[in-house]
């Protein structure tokens, strides 16, 4: 078998068997498989597509590509959630304590972020003393004991979809369906998951723009779920505007205990409620999703949830006084404010100039190298369908030490982000669902 004959058999549309796909990861992974034959045959990828049958055989050719979690020894069904990414995504901060008062297991790994704000992983280290890296046999004890563990991904899970995306991220060959899905599912079937609920976003702060893109996406990555025996359900969700107020890493930390205690923003508590119940229901612990949001409203309610996640803190070493004084959290080096230059109703808010004003101001990583400050970031202080008055404010700037410099080029950004005219004007954004739609084996649910 040769590399060359497996880009040429692609290249013309054919489909390729499962020995083949496997020949192709392990050879690139050991590094038999040089880049650039692995890069021609990730472009014929994307010109030609993969069949279903291919994708999954894919997915489980990354995912056997190094470490496989054996999660056998937590109790219960493991069910994990991924998220495609977005600007003030803090859901895993809230339904993974939210999900286990429900006595669902919730064994997650999390990985950093590159781009707008940190990653869960960073959110978390945000909190004083919070360890991120656990022992697997203290991971599982964690999980039994407490109901949850979140840690940092190790270093050899899916190393083929590690190498696959560095390449793919400098040739031209990201924005492939099949690609996109088996990187994303082959790290939630390594991770040890028994079943995946998805957060799929669309919309201006998501990779995918578009609802029929998204829900190409959603319907591969279920489909690779049933076809490995992993029960798969993707809510496709809006990220037309940031999720909920806060962005950047202590900010959306303290959100997200505002959230616990039943206090949190409209759509950031709308988004877990109906993540985590179908979470709920795939873990076996509610017969149908309205069954499981009640039990999920009551542990919100009764204070179930917020109990949780600090004894989570605590599990981890990190101060669970921040769970009850979140002023605690880190925080920026100054605070700046942006005016609206115009009055009006606020039409839209562009949620990724929103993520680039953070990263901007300390929130995210702009290399691999770069230091998060914990403390940076944006409060919005408008959403869509706000009324705005002239020169009033829409965003409050976190600004991390030595950034100050960049606060001016930040403030511009949230001026370009948020659009404010009169209601019903074009590419008025209020009133979008936040759920746009629910894909799971049996097809699509608007």
């Amino acid at each position: 078998m040769r590399a060359v004959d497996l880009i040429l058999k692609k290249r013309h549309g054919l489909e390729l068997s499962t020995e083949e796909i496997r020949f192709l990861i392990r050879g690139f992974t050991a590094g038999d498989i040089p880049d650039y034959q692995m890069a021609a045959w990730a472009m014929a990828v994307c010109f030609r597509g993969m069949s279903d049958r291919e994708t999954a055989d894919l997915t489980m050719a990354m995912a056997e590509s190094g470490e496989m979690a054996d999660l056998s020894g937590i109790h219960g069904i493991k069910v994990d959630k991924h998220s495609t990414g977005g600007v003030g995504d803090k859901t895993t901060l809230v339904i993974g304590p939210l999900v286990a008062s429900a006595g669902v297991p919730v064994a997650k790994m999390s990985g950093r972020g590159l781009g707008h704000t940190g990653g869960t992983i960073d959110k978390l280290e945000s909190i004083a003393g919070f360890r991120t890296e656990l022992s697997p046999d203290d991971f599982i004890r964690q999980v039994n004991e407490t109901g949850i563990a979140v840690i940092g991904q190790t270093g050899n899970i899916t190393p083929a979809d590690k190498k696959l995306y560095a390449l793919r991220d400098v040739t031209g060959t990201v924005e492939s369906i099949p690609l996109i899905a088996s990187s994303v599912m082959s790290k939630k079937i390594a991770a040890g998951a028994d079943a995946i609920v998805l957060d799929v976003k669309v919309g201006s702060g998501a990779f995918m723009k578009t609802e029929e893109d998204a829900i190409r996406l959603a319907r591969a990555m279920v489909d690779i779920g049933t076809r490995v025996g992993r029960e798969t359900v993707a809510v496709i969700s809006s990220m037309d505007q940031p999720l909920g107020y806060a962005v950047g890493n202590a900010l959306e930390v303290a959100e997200a205990i505002a959230t616990l205690k039943g206090e949190g923003p409209e759509d950031l508590t709308e988004l877990c409620l109906s993540l985590g119940a179908r979470m709920v229901v795939l873990g076996g612990k509610a017969s149908g999703v309205a069954e499981a949001r009640r039990m999920l409203e009551e542990a919100l309610s009764g204070g179930a949830a917020f109990a949780k996640f600090r004894a989570f803190v605590a599990a981890q070493g990190g101060d669970p006084a921040v769970a009850d004084d979140p002023s605690r959290l880190p925080k920026a080096a100054s605070v700046a404010e942006a005016a609206a230059e115009r009055g009006g109703r606020v039409l839209a808010i562009d949620a990724e100039k929103v993520g680039l004003a953070a990263m901007l101001l300390g929130a995210g990583r702009e290399t691999k190298e770069s230091a998060i400050d914990p403390g940076a970031g944006i409060v919005l202080r408008k959403k869509v369908g706000d009324a705005v008055s002239p020169g009033e404010t829409v965003a409050e700037l976190h600004i991390g030490a030595g950034r100050e410099g960049r606060a001016a080029e930040a403030v511009q950004l949230l001026r370009e982000a948020f659009r404010i005219g009169e209601p019903g004007s074009e590419g008025d954004a209020a009133g979008k669902p936040l759920i746009v739609a629910v894909v799971d084996k049996n097809g699509v649910t608007r």
